[in-house]
């Protein structure tokens, strides 16, 4: 997340990040204001908007990372923990992209 607020900050330029609006209970170690709002995908219409963008762009990233590792099946689950998922995991363990705080992941690895 701070990273993303990082990269935020660049592509404005001087503009300034006046106030941050977060999803649940995350707080971004920044001097910037902010308000976690848990649920806030369903309270805020720009946290939902977010919401959707961050899918979306998650999962054509996952439909090109299923290009180097089909046998995990991207294509279909796009990352989530489905019954397919888990089992792939299980027989292939984690591959590069596998988030390591994902709890399969560490059981897996």
């Amino acid at each position: 997340m701070k990273r993303a607020v990082r990269n935020l900050e660049k592509k404005l330029g001087k503009r300034q990040i006046g106030f941050l609006i977060l999803d649940g209970r995350i707080k971004v170690n920044l001097d910037i204001p902010q308000k976690s709002i848990i649920k806030g995908d369903n309270k805020v219409f720009s946290c939902a908007a977010a919401s959707i963008i961050a899918k979306v762009r998650r999962d054509r990233l996952m439909r090109k990372q299923h290009k180097k590792y089909p046998q995990y099946g991207f294509i279909n689950h796009k990352g989530y923990g489905t019954k397919k998922h888990m089992a792939a995991l299980a027989e292939l363990g984690p591959c590069k992209i596998h988030r390591r705080s994902f709890k399969p992941v560490i059981r897996y690895s």
